[in-house]
């Protein structure tokens, strides 16, 4: 039995073990030896299947990159030069879940996920088989399920999220979508209906006018947000942006973004000065008291815009009292605060660039509730299928009636999130 389990497929309930024990800091061979299989084949499964969820920013790998004396210009002749190892990423068990340093670490991570891991295996074993295992009426009622959501704007993962019924891969979908097999169906699903692949070009050099006052910056730069993580490896963060499209008139979404909990929320302006941020930022402190502001928002960090140059009366209440620490993103680094980044995207779906927002409805703070309810509200593969409201409310049910008391809104039928500019028009 022992010789036949060794020669047998790994199954979805290996593959949990496999993750459970990456994170207890297992070895391989305890791993193998749990399950009955060779040292070699976890170890070509972890490899295989782990996935990069951080990408180091520094050009080497350099061991010696926190007391490095050349600002970090990193070059394989650099005489301090030193290849950065990790033992529990490189060698055993293989991947950084369940690290005690993933937070604070700058290097690669990687991470292992059962249900990634086994999608991928699956998808891999049905790969070679040619044509369509369904009938015509099957694959009719499959593109009368998802052709209404996929023109809400929503993806084929999100879909597949809400409606497990379906059981199957979104490789398996968008083949389908593809090679017409839903079309030939009579349901007019192509690739225009899917959710744009979004690429980020090479931005071209330009020059730039060098500010004139950059004293508000002094002890909060990218390099003090660095030191101050390292020394605080559990701060909550918040970053915060400006999103516009009429840059003379408005309006302007003043964006929040919660990491803990992935989670957006958007205030309205009429104006983009310091003072309206400043006015933004007081009102997040009113929504969740000053106690809970204090927990949530220990840092905030945001780029160079003009508009946030109030970092005292950001960090200060008018009391005397400190709120938060605020920092600030390198010039034309706008990756630093990436995840920010990352989630206007989907804010772009519902307000496209080089429209008229206040002629799609962006008019109120009203409105821009409902774009944060239906972002958050939004399934999201990161967070292994479940919302940023469903994570928030797990995590921070205080914090999650703040903001529902505010005006958000928990849409709890996925069928019903839309990511398109028509749902500023339903009030």
């Amino acid at each position: 039995m022992e010789a036949a389990n060794k020669q047998s497929h790994l199954t979805f309930g290996d593959r949990q073990i496999i993750q459970k024990g990456i994170e207890n800091g297992s070895s391989k061979k305890t791993m193998a030896d749990l399950l009955g299989k060779d040292k070699s084949t976890i170890g070509k499964e972890i490899k295989l299947h782990r996935e990069l969820t951080y990408k180091c920013r520094l050009p080497l790998e350099c061991a010696s990159y926190a007391h490095c004396r050349f600002n970090r210009i990193c070059t394989i002749q650099c005489q301090d030069y030193v290849q950065f190892t990790c033992t529990r990423r490189d060698r055993s068990p293989g991947a950084c879940n369940g690290c005690s340093k993933y937070s604070s670490c700058r290097f690669d991570k990687f991470r292992y996920y059962a249900n990634h891991a086994h999608s991928a295996y699956r998808d891999t074993r049905v790969e070679s088989r040619a044509g369509v295992n369904a009938t015509a009426s099957t694959i009719r009622e499959l593109g009368e399920l998802i052709k209404p959501l996929l023109d809400k704007g929503q993806s084929v993962y999100a879909i597949l999220e809400a409606h497990p019924e379906i059981g199957l891969s979104e490789k398996t979908i968008y083949t389908y979508i593809e090679t017409g097999v839903f079309t030939e169906a009579g349901i007019p699903i192509n690739c225009l209906d899917l959710k744009k692949q979004v690429r980020r070009a090479p931005s071209k050099k330009r020059q730039f006018k060098p500010r004139k006052d950059l004293s508000y910056t002094k002890g909060r730069t990218s390099k003090e947000y660095d030191e101050y993580m390292y020394a605080n490896p559990y701060a909550r963060v918040v970053q915060m942006d400006t999103v516009y499209n009429d840059p003379t008139n408005g309006p302007f979404i003043q964006t929040f973004k919660f990491l803990r909990y992935d989670l957006l929320l958007c205030l309205y302006h009429e104006t983009k000065t310091s003072l309206n941020m400043l006015a933004g930022i007081n009102l997040l402190d009113e929504i969740l008291g000053h106690d809970l502001f204090n927990k949530e928002v220990e840092v905030l960090k945001t780029d160079r815009g003009t508009e946030f140059t109030c970092a005292n009366q950001a960090e200060i209440r008018s009391d005397g009292t400190r709120r938060t620490r605020m920092f600030f993103c390198d010039p034309m680094a706008s990756w630093q605060k990436g995840s920010l980044e990352n989630v206007h995207l989907l804010l772009r779906e519902i307000c496209p660039k080089e429209c008229d927002l206040k002629a799609i409805g962006v008019v109120d703070q009203y409105a821009c509730n409902i774009i944060s309810s239906n972002i958050d509200s939004y399934l999201k593969e990161k967070l292994n299928g479940k919302s940023s409201f469903q994570l928030l409310e797990f995590l921070s049910p205080d914090t999650a009636k703040k903001f529902y008391e505010f005006g958000l809104q928990n849409i709890s039928n996925p069928d019903e999130v839309i990511l398109k500019p028509r749902v500023l028009k339903i009030r």
